[in-house]
Parts: structure tokens; C-alpha cells; sequence
């Protein structure tokens, strides 16, 4: 049974009764202020949080000169892509661009957003988060524009995405492998969570279906996107009694993993089994050999993204729901025709 007290949208002064401050407190503490006693910010805190209080989007009559760029996590090359075409854009037009690695389930979110506040950020910049209806609430109430690259999920209507043609970029490895003879194709799917994974695995699956060639679940194992998990896939994979002749590793990382493995095997990379991956890393280019793979346009999404926000904070447009960019075909070494026997 819900309270009455804890029906409905609280205003500052039902948070401030129920903790028993004044609504200069509470204010204090939405607005992430120092000067308030740690006992009287974690009890106004937890208030704020059950009550889901949502903050009015305050007029911004300045700018700032800051967009946010946060990721969960900063340990790897796809992130480090990103902030270099954040910051090509942003440096361009005259903004600066700060950087963070952050959570945003449980409690961090709430002090994040009141430093946000408190800088007064003209944008944000989210990439590869999934977010619930609660979080969006809360983003909203800061009244910056947000944007979405390479989403988790389905973000809704009300975000702007940025992403790559993952499913169409899939069906063009897929598709290779096939023209050059190949018939029993494994894959090694991405991170479950991630809408990439699932609409890379609807392309190679759509591939095989367009050339007639039956699914067979054996040559599909799961992954996440790191080398180790390439190199446990590809092991599973060549195990089978009937092993596949070519593998789509889902991205590059597990390719480098997949070549491990081969060689473990005692087999070469293409002569034995030809590998394609996704993303073209720099180091697709010099592993030996080189590596066929699919081009995802990393930079170009997050200077995509950055130039959608900054025209929208000049008033020169609205933002749109999604951006999609396409991907390209790479070939280089490790590809070749199928085995004879």
C-alpha cells in the first residue's frame, strides 16, 4: 500500500518536513552544496530518492562552454575513438568537453547529476549506457539536451541515438565468407545486453537464410566482446566433429583471441581457417595477418553526435530520434577461400 505521503510528485517543502530541515537544506542538497552536515545529506538523500522528486528544469541564460562526455567504463580503444571525435567538434566550435567513467545505477547518479548541475554543462553525452524511465527522469530535470551513442537497448522516443548498421555491417561479413565458398560459418556473438550483439547476429543469421544455408546452433557461441571470450569461442568451435571453415567473431577483439586459438590448434589463418571480425581496430592492421573486417565508423558517430547537440544549442535545429551511419567491408589477410575435402 502506498502512503499518501508517498503518492504523487513531492514538491521540496513535503522532502523538507519529511526530514525535518528547512527547504533551504533541501535545496542545498538537490543543488549539490558542501555546506551541509553528511547525517542531514544522506536523510534528505534518501527522501529524495524514494520520493523520485524530479527537479524543474532550470532557464539557462548562459552558456557554459561545456558538453559531458561519460562512458562506464574508459579501458579500451572504442573509448578512447569516441573522445577524440568529441573533442575534435567540441574544440571547434569553442567548447570544452569533460570526461568521466561512471555508473549510473544506485547512488552515484544522484551527487553526478548535482555536479553536473553545479557546473552548469550546456550538454551531455552518453555512450553505451541503457537507461531506465527514472534515469531519464532525472537527466531531464537538469533541462540539457542529451545524446545516445551505440546505445544499450531501446532508450525510447524522448533520447537521441547515434549508432553504426550493425545488422547490415554483419550481413556483409557473413556474406564474404560465403562468396568465397565457405558453407559452415561459426559465429561468436557479442555481450547479451548490448543492442549491437543482437543486431549482428540477425545479419549473419539473415546471410546464411538469403543463400540457403539452414542455422545450425552448434556453430553460434556466446561471447562478450573480449579476446579470451574469442579464443574459448573459436576452441568450442573447433571441437565440433564437423568444425566450421570460417568465423565471425562479432568484433575484433575476439578475433585476436580466435587467432590464438587457431594456432594452439595447429591450424593458419586463412589456410585453414578464415577469420573476419568488426569494429577495424588499429591493430586489425598489424596482427598476422591482417585482419578482414568490418569498418564501424567510431569517430565519425561521436563527431555525428556532437555537431547534433552543438546545432541544437545554437537554436539552429531540434534533435533527431536516431542516426544511423554505415559500415564497410574491409579485406585484407585473413580471409581466403574455403578448404578442399
Amino acid at each position: 500500500m502506498v502512503s499518501k505521503q508517498d503518492a504523487g510528485r513531492a514538491t521540496i517543502s513535503e522532502i523538507a518536513l519529511e526530514a525535518g530541515v528547512s527547504v533551504p537544506t533541501v535545496s542545498k542538497v538537490l543543488n549539490g552544496h558542501a555546506h551541509v552536515a553528511a547525517e542531514t545529506r544522506a536523510r534528505v538523500e534518501e527522501i529524495i530518492a524514494r520520493r523520485d522528486y524530479a527537479r524543474r528544469p532550470a532557464k539557462r541564460s548562459k552558456k557554459a562552454g561545456l558538453i559531458d562526455l561519460v562512458f562506464p567504463g574508459l579501458g579500451s580503444e572504442w573509448a578512447l575513438e569516441i573522445i577524440e571525435g568529441v573533442e575534435r567538434v567540441a574544440q571547434e566550435a569553442g567548447y570544452g568537453t569533460v570526461v568521466s567513467s561512471l555508473s549510473l545505477d544506485g547512488s552515484r547518479i544522484r551527487p553526478w547529476l548535482a555536479n553536473l548541475a553545479e557546473r552548469k554543462s550546456d550538454g551531455l553525452i552518453l555512450a553505451v549506457y541503457e537507461l531506465d524511465p527514472k534515469q531519464i527522469r532525472r537527466i531531464r530535470s537538469l533541462g540539457i539536451p542529451v545524446v545516445l551513442i551505440d546505445p544499450v537497448g531501446q532508450p525510447g522516443p524522448d533520447l537521441m541515438t547515434v549508432g553504426a548498421a550493425n545488422w547490415e555491417g554483419a550481413y556483409s561479413a557473413t556474406e564474404h565468407l560465403l562468396q568465397l565458398g565457405h558453407k559452415r560459418i561459426g559465429m561468436i556473438g557479442g555481450r547479451e545486453d548490448l543492442q549491437c550483439s543482437s543486431a549482428r547476429e540477425d545479419g549473419y543469421l539473415a546471410a546464411l537464410r538469403r543463400a540457403g544455408i539452414r542455422m545450425d546452433s552448434a556453430l553460434m557461441v556466446p561471447g562478450d566482446f573480449s579476446t579470451e571470450a574469442g579464443e574459448a569461442g573459436t576452441r568450442q568451435l573447433l571441437s565440433l566433429t564437423e568444425p566450421p571453415t570460417a568465423i565471425f567473431t562479432g568484433n575484433d577483439d575476439q578475433a585476436l583471441g580466435a587467432y590464438r586459438a587457431a594456432r594452439a590448434a595447429g591450424l593458419r589463418v586463412p589456410d585453414d581457417l578464415s577469420v573476419i571480425g568488426f569494429d577495424d581496430i588499429p591493430a586489425a592492421e598489424w596482427v598476422e595477418p591482417p585482419l578482414t573486417t568490418i569498418r564501424q565508423p567510431v569517430v565519425q558517430m561521436a563527431e555525428t553526435a556532437t555537431r547534433a547537440l552543438l546545432r541544437h544549442l545554437e537554436g539552429d535545429e531540434e534533435l533527431p530520434q536516431r542516426i544511423e551511419l554505415g559500415t564497410e567491408l574491409v579485406v585484407r589477410g585473413s580471409t581466403a577461400g574455403a578448404p578442399k575435402g
